[in-house]
């Protein structure tokens, strides 16, 4: 079977119907330099910029760079930088399926082994962006990093030496300084690499005059994305390739929603003419509502209904959302509890409720249930005890299903027997391993141990949980209301099963 690269794209090679495929030309400059060449970026950033190729808006490639030793460059440098994306979904409730070469990325760098060639891209004064994926993780302070490397061994370490050359090579040009756009999931993530950049700058001594061009001529911007990337299709590539008639050992895969919210001055979108493509970027000097509908709607959604639909016997979020019972469950959370709770206009955050419900059935994508209870406690904490909270606050009671949620998540752990660094538990269905941190399941381990069967029993349980300020960060037995009513579907869930009280709660039965 040929190989994908510019060869085949020039030659006379027959490409099956369906795949979207156009050439650009060879000479077109690079103005983009991005760590990271992942899965992620290639299925969202790189194909954000084909699309504006093909518009002919941004004229411009990707320079990767790979930031770890081990990574994909090699292959993507075998390919001329073209991979194939596959972007599967329902629209307008209809399974469809995109399928498309990427051909935004110029070449690879690997930085371990081609040092001198990273650096000579600081030199280059068309490249004016930064983009960086490189996990939660990578946007750290290591005090141990050196400039003295080559590389330095963090993310940020890289870029203190990329912008440091460029710093040098154009004297301090103000003209000269770079957008700087990550992309990692954390909160305000390019204040982050911002303060982290100067911390390196003075630990290595680097020229007051440096400093000044970082702050005053280099704009770090906070962002936020979303899109569900299922990467390298492995167990249904042999059927994908043969389809296609060409190899290719990059193959990308994702979900067809995207959204990117990109907290920076207006003007930058004239130079990033996303929306003109029609791609759903949003340019805002605030990204906190976008934060808020995101980690309540989207992710507490996922926390919220998970525990009472894994309890219940399913395995996935889509078998979920197909469920008669948990389906209208999942809908009852979203529309009826987080919504109102939310202090946002109500169309924006109905209208990404409505996205979120297609996204979750998606029938191309499996996500395990048990994948989704990693850690759920402190997701819980962070995604759901704020909508508990504020429709409490606004509506002077608690919300049934977020509350009985936080039962549900509590009742995961019953029967648990921690082995390891994992705990042994059971429902229903049989037994099954369930991950968090150590202290967390040696909690609810001992919590459980002392449970009779009693109402009154199970009120103490929550009591108990409630009361644990390392997971909560607060005792939450304060919250008006809450011990009592966690307690009491706590019973009902033990004493009943989950099958019963979750039909009778979704049906509108309480206590």
């Amino acid at each position: 079977m040929v190989k994908l690269n510019k060869q085949l794209l020039k030659g006379n090679f027959e490409f099956p119907a369906g795949l979207q495929v156009q050439e650009f030309p060879e000479d077109l400059p690079e103005k983009v330099i991005q760590f990271g060449e992942g899965n992620f970026l290639r299925a969202f950033v790189d194909w954000m910029f084909h699309r504006m190729n093909k518009n002919k808006l941004f004229n411009g490639r990707v320079v990767v760079v790979q930031p770890i030793p081990e990574g994909l460059v090699e292959k993507l440098n075998e390919q001329d930088g073209l991979y194939t994306l596959i972007l599967r979904g329902l629209k307008d409730g209809e399974p469809t399926e995109v399928k498309e070469i990427i051909s935004s990325v110029s070449r690879g760098i690997n930085p371990y082994t081609q040092w001198d060639e990273f650096l000579k891209c600081a030199e280059n004064p068309d490249i004016e962006f930064v983009i960086s994926n490189t996990t939660e993780a990578g946007i750290s302070y290591d005090k141990n990093d050196s400039l003295d490397k080559k590389p330095p061994v963090s993310f940020p370490g890289k870029l203190v030496a990329y912008l440091y050359h460029r710093f040098k090579y154009f004297d301090g040009d103000p003209a000269r300084g770079m957008v700087i756009i990550p992309c990692e999931l954390i909160d305000r993530n390019g204040d982050n690499l911002k303060r982290i950049v100067l911390q390196l700058s003075d630990d290595w001594n680097l020229p007051e005059e440096f400093k000044t061009w970082i702050k005053e001529h280099n704009t770090f911007l906070n962002t936020l994305v979303d899109r569900v990337v299922t990467g390298y299709p492995k167990d249904e590539i042999t059927g994908i390739l043969a389809k296609l008639g060409y190899e290719d050992e990059l193959v990308d895969t994702g979900e067809l929603f995207h959204l990117w919210v990109i907290e920076g001055p207006q003007e930058l979108s004239e130079r990033l003419p996303f929306t003109k493509v029609g791609l759903n970027v949003i340019w805002t000097d605030d990204m906190t509502p976008y934060r808020t509908r995101k980690v309540r709607i989207l992710n507490g959604a996922h926390t919220s209904s998970v525990p009472a639909a894994f309890l219940y016997g399913l395995e996935t979020v889509g078998e979920m959302m197909e469920h008669k019972v948990m389906g209208e469950y999942v809908r009852q959370i979203i529309y009826d509890e987080i919504i109102p709770s939310i202090d946002l206009d109500e169309k924006m955050l109905t209208e990404f409720a409505d996205s979120v419900v297609e996204r979750f059935r998606n029938p191309f994508i499996k996500h395990y249930l048990i994948s989704i209870l990693l850690n759920s406690s402190s997701k819980f904490k962070t995604r759901v005890l704020p909508s508990i909270i504020e429709y409490q606050k606004r509506f002077g009671r608690l919300p049934e299903k977020l509350t009985f949620s936080m039962a549900a998540l509590i009742a995961v752990y019953k029967d648990g027997r921690v082995e390891g660094t994992s705990m042994r538990a059971r429902r229903e269905k049989g037994e099954f391993i369930m991950k968090d941190d150590l202290p967390v399941l040696e909690f609810f381990e001992k919590t459980w141990e002392k449970y009779d069967g009693s109402r009154e029993s199970a009120h103490e349980v929550a009591r108990t949980v409630l009361s644990n300020a390392d997971i909560w960060e607060e005792d939450l037995n304060g919250v008006p209301g809450l011990t009592e009513k966690v307690g009491d579907y706590l019973y009902q869930i033990t004493s009943r099963g989950i099958k019963q009280t979750v039909d009778r709660l979704v049906k509108g039965g309480v206590q």
